[in-house]
């Protein structure tokens, strides 16, 4: 006999759908714009290079990564990052993505509040999205013998929750950091005005992918308080 859970149809595959068309849509940007080449003719990690020392920042290294849209900051060891399709590329996307990772380097350089508090919940969050589930099932697996059992349930929700927590502080650090980017761009002429529309079109289109998985953390949580809730009430009949 076959369950079908209606809470995860309802609540969560819409913006599961949403996040794989974000997702979709990141990659079309992408590949339409690295077929847009910069006028300059500098590649990412140098324009990268180009915006760290005009914002006097000396001690970040630019490095070269395996993997597709790989791209990221290391705060840890003062890194930026960049894929291979990335880093020697001179094209409009490229240009885009690699001052969008400096722009994170820069927001520890300024000690930007948000990008510190996702650093600092990155632990406790890795921990409450192991230890979550395993929590729930085992308090719904044992509710019927007491109360206390479906407080554990309650707590591995809450748990889950700090992904959300984690997702929600993500926004304005992703979207600060697009917006670093694009007035960088602009105040190192790295592209024309043509050129910088079609990097903040990627940009954007990354920036929608943040939002999707927010979308999508959140309506887990909410199914997975409402399925604890309903196995809490359904013990106490």
């Amino acid at each position: 006999m076959f369950y079908i859970d209606w809470t995860y149809i309802i609540l969560v595959l819409p913006f599961v759908l949403l996040s794989m068309a974000a997702s979709a849509r990141v990659n079309s940007t992408f590949k339409r714009y690295s077929e847009v080449f910069s006028h300059r003719g500098i590649t990412a990690a140098q324009a990268a290079r180009e915006v760290l020392y005009k914002n006097g920042v000396r001690d970040v290294s630019i490095e070269r990564v395996s993997g597709n849209l790989t791209d990221h900051y290391d705060p840890q060891n003062k890194a930026v990052r960049l894929s291979e399709k990335v880093h020697d590329s001179t094209s409009v996307a490229a240009i885009g993505v690699a001052c969008h990772e400096v722009g994170h380097a820069l927001q520890y350089d300024t000690g930007y509040a948000p990008a510190r508090l996702r650093a600092a919940i990155v632990p406790v969050t890795n921990i409450g999205s192991k230890l979550s589930i395993p929590l729930i099932l085992v308090g719904i697996a044992l509710s019927y013998f007491g109360e206390v059992y479906s407080t554990i349930a309650y707590i591995g929700v809450a748990l889950f929750g700090l992904c959300v927590v984690f997702q929600l502080v993500t926004l304005p650090v992703e979207f600060n950091a697009s917006r670093r980017a694009l007035s960088s761009i602009n105040e190192c002429g790295l592209l024309s005005p043509d050129e910088a529309s079609g990097a903040k079109k990627v940009l954007s289109a990354a920036a929608m992918t943040y939002v999707a998985a927010l979308a999508v953390v959140f309506m887990q949580f909410l199914r997975l308080l409402l399925i604890v809730s309903r196995s809490s009430r359904n013990n106490k009949r």
